[in-house]
């Protein structure tokens, strides 16, 4: 049976040539190759007995060790008891742990350099608490739906951005020494529902959208997967050989190990068959319900599951731990998950968070350059956003709450904050040194806030949109947003501050894209500022930009509609069937929809000028096809064209921008979008200086999936080369003919 295959070996090793930053550098660690993992694995497998096997695959129970998840020590391998701990943009239960941006956010700055040493700095300080394996990022919800619940975890509806960044995301993390775990695998788009609704996805949307990022994270040696708590096309995933062994192990080449969701997993032999390796946490939350231990052995020793299906699953969990080098030096977790106390682990990471807070501000409006801001004399800040909550930033356990400012969702996927730098601290800081006078409004009450505004030479009002796990319900959001209106009736705050004050800047926090409509056409809001999910910098990174301390470069990474319904996409009771390859900016593109901020929009406080556009190589048509690496078919990842252009800082300051190409495949590729982000750089100028956007395209950036033929297929005819400062922005055009 194809569950019981040892997987291909790939020779790989984890890093590529992508450059760190200095203080990443210094953390950087040899990784191991799956091949050599796999050597110690098998040795060690060698010398172990079914009882042991049993302990390695299956967690000791709900709250049944000091780690969300926690499997048994085998001494005689000197393997350890494997501690487990969420999550994706910080160590959750801990204090002192840094409270890094959130995903979302992260991908707004399109650095990779940033998201790489965001990476890296999670992985080190989940190292230092001996946690072995992390269990983020998130590529899963993809934001299918732009009011689910956990969008914000993960990077963009766009699988080609969220694929870059998981990847880097995950060697970042793997080469501190921890392991990586890519989730929530797959389709989980929503909260509503989500342990018993099916996601019904057709095959090529599956692979060219959903898939496409976890091939990214397979390609990057990611240690292990979780799946998710939903069906796939009428089978749970967590048990669901199509997506597991069909797709995930045997398509992939993925050589790690798949963890489920906790209380994801649903039988003992359909789970164990279908390509699960190790339940987590091993019990269902009321500890009654135990599907491996005792009940694996026995269906082993009954025939229902084969010892061959054992050894696949300890060998790949072994192979894991010996590819980051946990089997040398690894420290013990010593912390209690269930009683938060402190250790101090954050070093000097904060600096990449306040970068990640500046960096992914993306400037949506800017009237007559009214920011940046220059010693103003008297200036309004209103709105409860603007003032950490009152109980303090972690009064409410994983975040469930919206009482403050907005710096992470709620969920098992937050943080506790070992501080919050609010808007207002840091205005008030920088007011300081200025001189500037400083009236207040810190609730949303929308007469109060117009009464503060009325006589300031600036009105700053400060909004937020909040979302998270639907274990937690909010202000009667059951993980999902009700809808894409700001909380604590934003808008006719700005309406109100705007009635009186023609020098209104907003600034938003986030987890999502927001309907604007009711007053960015207004002309007393000068400025509208998105702040994203910025973390514990939160205030610093925000005035940095107020102040122009940096000139803003973060882009969009979705798109801001007119109405909500543009989006074509909701939340829905039962199973989900309304899957098709035109989310986000592909359906605004296909249907002509003009949106109010497309896809990869910011602005900046000076200018970029695009020219010299040079396109060399072709691919050869045809499917791919031929050996098998980590991430599927070899060739798919080979450069196959080179693309450049040279952008110049044609404006008074410096600033970075973010050159984004699109492809658009020829007719002979069927129902394929218009086109498609295959392409992006950071490039930091200073004023009147120019440098080149080099774009490398693998050939799987040139096909798409033909479910005929099952295979990557570059299509015959002309490629579309778009090269522009957005999705709508095309400054250079070229074609590619094969």
């Amino acid at each position: 049976m194809r569950a019981y295959l040892v997987p291909l070996l790939a020779t790989a090793a984890l890093s590529r040539a992508s450059a760190l930053p200095n203080e990443a550098k210094q953390e950087k660690r040899a990784v191991s190759d799956w091949a050599t993992a796999y050597t110690k694995a098998n040795s060690a497998l060698s010398r172990l007995s079914l009882n042991d096997k049993i302990s390695i695959v299956t967690g000791t129970g709900w709250q049944a060790g000091n780690c969300v998840g926690n499997t048994k020590a085998v001494g005689s391998i000197g393997y350890p008891s494997l501690c487990l701990q969420d999550g994706p943009l910080g160590v959750r239960y801990v204090l002192g742990a840094t409270a890094f941006a959130a995903g979302v956010h992260a991908a707004s700055t399109w650095d990779r350099d940033l998201i790489r040493e965001r990476g890296n700095f999670l992985g080190a300080e989940a190292k230092q608490l001996g946690i072995h394996v992390q269990l983020g990022p998130v590529a899963g919800p993809l934001g299918k739906i732009p009011t689910g619940g956990r969008n914000w975890e993960g990077f963009s509806p766009d699988p080609y951005l969220t694929g870059i960044a998981i990847a880097d995301t995950i060697e970042g993390m793997q080469e501190a020494g921890v392991q990586a775990c890519a989730k929530h695998y797959i389709g989980n788009e929503q909260e509503r529902g989500r342990e018993q609704m099916g996601s019904n996805i057709p095959d090529r949307v599956m692979h060219e959208l959903y898939l496409w990022p976890f091939m990214d994270a397979v390609h990057a040696n990611a240690a292990s997967f979780m799946c998710s708590y939903n069906k796939i096309n009428g089978s749970y995933a967590c048990e669901n050989g199509g997506i597991l062994n069909r797709l995930l192990k045997e398509e992939l080449n993925f050589q790690g190990y798949v963890l489920s969701d906790w209380n994801a997993q649903h039988t003992t032999v359909g789970s164990a068959n279908g390509g699960l390796d190790m339940t987590m946490p091993g019990s269902d939350f009321e500890k009654r319900n135990i599907l491996w231990g005792p009940a694996l052995q026995s269906a082993v020793q009954g025939g229902q599951v084969q010892q061959s299906r054992v050894d696949d699953m300890v060998r790949r969990i072994l192979a894991a731990w010996y590819l980051v080098g946990q089997d040398q030096g690894y420290p013990t977790a010593t912390f209690n998950s269930w009683r938060i106390g402190q250790r101090d682990v954050g070093g000097n990471h904060r600096t990449n968070v306040r970068a990640m807070a500046r960096d992914g501000i993306v400037l949506l409006k800017n009237t007559d350059n009214a920011l940046p801001l220059s010693k103003p004399k008297s200036i309004a800040v209103i709105g409860s956003d603007a003032i950490v909550a009152p109980r303090g930033a972690n009064a409410c356990a994983d975040r469930g709450c919206n009482d403050g400012t907005l710096a992470m969702g709620w969920g098992s996927g937050t943080a506790e904050f070992p501080y919050l730098v609010a808007p207002l601290d840091a205005i008030r800081t920088q007011a300081q040194k200025d001189g500037t006078t400083i009236t207040t409004s810190t609730n949303d009450n929308a007469q109060q806030g117009a009464n503060a505004a009325r006589n300031a030479d600036y009105a700053i009002v400060c909004i937020n949109s909040d979302s998270g796990e639907g274990y937690i319900i909010v202000e009667g959001n059951a993980g999902d947003r009700i809808n894409l209106d700001p909380w604590h009736n934003g808008n006719a705050l700005v309406q109100a501050v705007a009635a009186v004050n023609k020098k209104t800047i907003v600034v938003i926090h986030s987890v999502g894209p927001l309907i604007l409509e009711p007053y960015i056409d207004n002309p007393n809001v000068v400025a509208v500022v998105w702040a994203g999910l910025p973390g514990q910098e939160s205030g610093n990174g925000l005035v940095d930009i107020l102040y122009g301390a940096a000139s803003p470069s973060g882009k969009l990474p979705y798109t801001i509609a007119k109405r909500a319904n543009d989006y074509g996409t909701n939340i829905v009771s039962g199973d989900d069937s309304q899957w098709d390859l035109f989310i986000d900016y592909r359906r605004f593109d296909q249907q002509n929809i003009t949106p109010r901020f497309e896809f990869g929009f910011g602005l900046s406080y000076t200018n970029f000028t695009y020219s010299d556009l040079t396109i060399e190589g072709k691919p050869t048509s045809g499917p791919a096809t031929g050996a098998k690496i980590s991430g599927g078919v070899k060739v798919l990842w080979d450069d196959v064209v080179t693309v450049t252009a040279k952008i110049t800082n044609s404006g008074g300051v410096a600033g970075a921008e973010v050159p984004q190409l699109y492809i658009g495949l020829p007719s002979s590729a069927p129902q394929a979008p218009p086109k498609q982000l295959r392409g992006f750089n950071k490039i930091k100028l200073e004023a009147g200086a120019s440098g080149t956007a080099t774009f490398k395209l693998r050939r799987r950036d040139l096909s798409y999936w033909d479910s005929g033929r099952q295979a990557w297929v570059v299509p015959t005819g002309d490629f579309t080369v778009s090269v522009g400062a957005s999705s709508r922005d095309i400054r250079l055009t070229g074609k590619i003919t094969v």
